[in-house]
Formats: C-alpha cells, sequence, structure tokens
C-alpha cells in the first residue's frame, strides 16, 4: 500500500477499492471470530478448496469477517448478494454449498434456520426472526467486511467522516454536531459526549490524550469485543475524529489481553493506517497529526473506571 498525501488522493483510493468490490462476484461471508470456536477456520479452508476444486475461483470469494450475532448456531455463514444465511456449517458441508447454492442457486434446507413453531426452513436472512427487526448502525460491517483489510472498510464508506471533519469543519463544528446528535456516553451515566468533548477542547495545556476504553469486565459483556474484532477501523476512525475535535495528537487503545482476536485486528489495522497516511504526521496532507498506541490490561474489573485506567497505562 502506498501513503496516500491528500485527500484527493483517498478518494481515488475508494473509487479503485468501491470498483473492485462491484465486480459481481458471489460472496460467501464466514464469521471467523466467535464461530472460531466451533471450527469456522475449518470450515472457510473447506469452502476456499472447494470452491476452486469446482472452477468457481472467478466467480466466488469466501470471505472472512466478524461476528455475524446469531452465535448459538455457530459456525454462522452467509451468502450475498442473494442474502441466504446457513448455520451449525460444518466442513463436510462444504461441496454440498458449492455444487448446489452456489452453482445452481439452489437452496440446503437441513443447514437453513428452522422456524421455532412450525420448523419450516428460513432461508433468508432477513426472515429470520433473531435479525428481521434489526437496524444495525454500530455494527452495520460487522459480517460484511474482512476486518484485517482497510480497503473493505474504505469501500463500504470507511475514513468519510475524517475527511468530512478535516476538510469541512473546525474542531468546534464537529463537537457542535455531535452535541446536536445527542450522542452519550453507555458506561451508564449517559453523559453527554458533545459536552467532554467540549471540556477537554477548551483545556489548557500540552499534549492532549484520547483514550478509548475497550475494557469490559462483567461477564459475557463482549460490545467492544464485537467491534473490535469485526470492525476496528470504525473504532479507529471515531479516535481519529475525536481527536482532531478536541486537539489530542496521541490515543490509547486499552484493551484486555484475553481479547487475542480484537489486539490481533486492532495491530493490523493501525499498522495499514499509517501504511496509507491515515496516522502519523500531517495525515492526508492536512498538517493534522495523529497517533495510536495499544495498551493491553490484564482483566482487572476496576480498570473499566477512568481513573484506574489512566493509572493502568501509566504502569501504575
Amino acid at each position: 500500500m502506498e501513503k496516500l498525501l491528500s485527500i484527493g488522493e483517498l478518494e481515488w483510493y475508494r473509487n479503485k477499492v468501491v470498483a473492485r468490490e462491484d465486480e459481481g462476484k458471489t460472496r460467501v461471508y464466514v464469521c471467523m471470530t466467535g464461530c472460531r470456536a466451533y471450527g469456522a477456520a475449518e470450515v472457510k479452508s473447506a469452502l476456499d478448496e472447494e470452491v476452486k476444486k469446482q472452477g468457481m475461483s472467478g466467480q466466488v470469494e469466501v470471505r472472512a469477517t466478524g461476528c455475524h450475532g446469531l452465535c448459538a448456531k455457530a459456525p454462522v455463514i452467509a451468502i450475498g448478494p442473494q442474502g441466504v444465511q446457513y448455520q451449525e456449517v460444518s466442513p463436510d458441508d462444504a461441496p454440498e454449498i458449492v455444487a448446489l447454492t452456489l452453482k445452481q442457486n439452489r437452496l440446503i434446507d437441513h443447514l437453513a434456520y428452522a422456524d421455532p413453531q412450525t420448523g419450516k426452513p428460513i432461508f433468508h436472512r432477513s426472515q429470520i426472526p433473531f435479525y428481521k427487526k434489526q437496524v444495525r448502525r454500530v455494527l452495520a460491517n460487522c459480517g460484511t467486511i474482512d476486518p484485517t483489510r482497510i480497503e473493505h472498510y474504505i469501500a463500504a464508506g470507511g475514513y468519510q467522516g475524517i475527511v468530512r471533519a478535516l476538510s469541512r469543519m473546525t474542531p468546534e463544528d464537529v463537537i457542535d454536531k455531535v452535541t446536536t446528535a445527542k450522542l452519550r456516553g453507555r458506561g451508564g451515566a449517559g453523559f453527554s459526549t458533545g459536552l467532554k468533548w467540549k471540556f477537554a477542547h477548551q483545556a489548557e495545556g500540552r499534549p492532549k490524550y484520547i483514550i478509548c476504553n475497550a475494557d469490559e469486565g462483567d461477564p459475557g459483556a463482549f460490545m467492544d469485543r464485537a467491534v473490535l474484532e469485526g470492525d476496528p477501523h470504525a473504532v479507529l476512525e471515531g479516535m481519529l475524529i475525536g481527536a482532531y475535535a478536541i486537539g489530542a495528537e496521541y490515543g490509547y487503545i486499552y484493551v484486555r489481553e484475553e481479547y487475542p482476536i480484537a489486539v490481533e485486528h486492532l495491530k493490523i489495522a493501525i499498522e495499514q493506517m499509517k501504511e496509507l497516511g491515515l496516522l502519523g504526521e500531517n495525515i492526508l496532507g492536512t498538517g493534522f497529526n495523529f497517533d495510536v498506541y495499544l495498551k493491553m490490561g490484564a482483566g482487572a474489573f476496576v480498570c473499566g473506571e477512568e481513573t484506574a485506567l489512566m493509572a493502568s497505562i501509566e504502569g501504575k
């Protein structure tokens, strides 16, 4: 990847990767986060091999993605653009999926979600009760992009927010926008994000830091984990926008070490951003400087609290 030196170059790169995404291929989206525990990696390998064996490499892409959401039915795969979903898939199912669904557009009953009342198969994700009324915002890209490939995020509209902020808005404009949107913290107090950013923007002293609290101490609370594993660039772009708004030059992501996939994906994402010129000095030729560091915590419950978290980052 070559470093992008201006906003115009980023838009050129976006058009290039969007054209690649619009090639008309059928895509098989394989959850490679939580579903790994049920053999998703083996399922993906089997599908890759079968697609090649049956001569469909030029027509089908098997893509590793983040969580699809229906974890109780793992491993889960989706097939687009048809919107078909299969569940509890095993490597042994790969030949049938390729030969019937991918080649002949025939659906496979025993891999479909079964209506809990009638027992009839439901093939399309949009009709499955779990998904039917969902409107995905934060998780919109989870399950469709490969989180280890920055070009997928950019093709899906990623980094348009920071481009808009850097090219058309002052830091005060960004803060006003966030305040008007009534975005609030999700830690329980519901504090206004816009107001918090306003205080940080007005605070004297340099340098300024922005910290992403990705430490989840509650057992079974995997909201941060799902986003970081499935769409790490969304978090990093949010940090860029926040940093521009408050005047921060450095960012820290505090994530627990027990999240190896999240840590792996964040490391890859940060490196990709640096290669493209989306982190570091003079980002996209705008004069904006910002860098991000990853800090792994040991899982202490108290480190979810902001002062304890900052003490941990400082090594105390």
